[in-house]
């Protein structure tokens, strides 16, 4: 907080004069004040100081006021010192900084799976993907197996009951049909259960 002026060389020029006067009435404490000002080399006039110079000028009636010997002052702002820092409360507060960061990161990261960030180039994914693909191929080929055998053995089945080759073919194809869709129908319930299961 400001508690002085830094005078300029209006001040300086005016209190000289003022000081050289002899037969002012300056009083004698003010004068001392005013010498020892200066005689510093930078000037800095305290706010009592200047209250008594003030009333001094009002009093005595001289042709000058005190906004004019400070026109080319300031204010004197002393450096603010800012205490040292306490060791162990900078220590924990470093200490609580890296906590949250950690926990931070494991919020961040908790679903994140080491053992997947490279998809493309894990063995273990690529086995993974090899066995899917087999067990798609394998019911693909059960299915189809399963279907063509039904034909065969209705086709065959059929010659003591219709002597004909087109009652024969209908009745293969009609059980082929029921039996395929029974197996489509297990294996959408299959796949049905698999996807639902968490």
């Amino acid at each position: 907080m400001a508690s002085a002026f830094v005078v300029g060389d209006i001040f300086r020029n005016k209190v000289t004069e003022l000081l050289e006067n002899t037969d002012s009435s300056l009083p004698q404490t003010l004068r001392e004040e005013l010498q020892e000002l200066l005689d510093k080399r930078e000037i800095k006039l305290s706010f009592s100081t200047a209250r008594k110079l003030k009333k001094y000028l009002q009093d005595e009636g001289h042709p000058f006021y005190l906004h004019e010997l400070l026109e080319d002052s300031s204010l004197y702002l002393p450096e603010v010192v800012k205490p040292p820092r306490n060791p162990e409360l900078v220590a924990r507060l470093e200490k609580i900084k890296a906590k949250l960061a950690n926990e931070e990161y494991n919020r961040i990261t908790r679903n994140v799976n080491t053992q997947e960030i490279n998809r493309n180039g894990i063995l273990a994914d690529f086995g993974g993907q090899v066995r899917s693909v087999k067990a798609l191929l394998v019911t693909v080929f059960n299915f189809l197996v399963t279907v063509v055998a039904t034909f065969a053995c209705s086709y065959m089945g059929s010659q003591y009951l219709f002597t004909e080759i087109a009652a024969r073919v209908i009745s293969a194809v009609i059980a082929a049909s029921v039996v395929g869709l029974a197996e489509l129908y297990v294996l959408v319930r299959t796949m049905e259960g698999e996807l639902g299961e968490p």
